[in-house]
């Protein structure tokens, strides 16, 4: 590892850079030619170690125990933060108690970050930290979180904000909308879809009338980058703005195998705490 107390100017510090968002984040990084210094898990470095731009590649058992103080030492130097780790694994992450640590974890790097003069922090938080009552969500909506995952992003994100504030660093929150593309878990919706047709085998689906608001999670990495690398504060929607069904998608990914015919739409029940219409609105990049 390079010397941390002669980092290279305007040097971006990455979190999460082995998850499916981060990794996004990363590339889009390295394509503006940022300088990159990365914090990863112990093992996970071997993924990122060959990709050019990065500086320094630091590693821990688990960044989110670790203190105001380690977190300083790794901010020597650095102008942004890009926050983009966070426990997610699917089926498990939105009731778990390890969302408790995450918030943490986070808060501890923004003291950390503090006391190393970092300039910006950029946060990824989720549209469920909304009131999704009316389906159309704006970063005016009223926050209401109903899961312990959707209510520490939400701490996070008011926490941060005046944390941040009184130290006179700037902040930045992406809320993420519903994404899909490379590097997705085998057990989410198009993954599932395109591993079932792929074996000539029927996706069994509810009726797919649910509206949702879908990006690909390269466009997701861009646009946090873009965000990080601007004068933006606050809250910013990451979404595509488009209102799209559940069917409308799962035929889309169909129709690459021609095998509509596939798609067994009704064979699941219903999820009836399920919201009918999750859709964001996307801001002008001037706001």
């Amino acid at each position: 590892m390079t010397d941390l107390s002669l980092p290279p100017r305007n040097l971006v510090l990455l979190t999460g850079a082995t998850g499916f968002v981060g990794r996004q984040v990363l590339r889009a990084l390295v394509d503006r030619g940022c300088s990159v210094r990365l914090i990863v898990r112990a093992g996970s470095e071997t993924r990122v170690r060959a990709t050019s731009g990065i500086e320094d590649v630091i590693q821990t058992d688990d960044l989110f125990r670790e203190t105001p103080q380690w977190w300083a030492d790794c901010c020597l130097g650095v102008d942004t933060i890009i926050h983009a780790a966070w426990f997610a694994v699917p089926g498990e992450y939105l009731q778990s108690e390890k969302n408790v640590d995450c918030l943490n974890g986070t808060l501890n790097l923004a003291k950390g970050a503090a006391a190393a003069d970092v300039r910006r922090i950029v946060g990824v938080g989720t549209c469920f930290e909304y009131d999704l009552t009316d389906g159309v969500l704006s970063t005016t909506t009223p926050l209401r979180p109903l899961s312990p995952y959707a209510e520490a992003k939400a701490a996070a994100f008011l926490a941060l904000s005046q944390y941040c504030a009184a130290q006179n660093m700037a902040f930045a929150w992406c809320r993420l909308f519903y994404l899909y593309g490379e590097g997705e878990d085998a057990r989410r919706l198009v993954p599932y879809i395109r591993a079932q047709l792929s074996a000539g085998q029927p996706a069994q689906l509810t009726s797919g009338t649910q509206i949702r608001d879908y990006l690909d999670v390269r466009v997701a990495g861009e646009r946090i980058v873009a965000t990080a690398l601007s004068h933006r504060e606050g809250a910013v929607n990451i979404c595509s703005g488009i209102p799209t069904t559940v069917r409308q998608l799962a035929e889309s990914v169909a129709d690459e195998y021609g095998r509509r015919d596939l798609l067994a739409f009704g064979a699941r029940p219903e999820n009836l705490v399920d919201p009918a219409r999750v859709v964001g609105v996307v801001q002008d990049e001037s706001d």
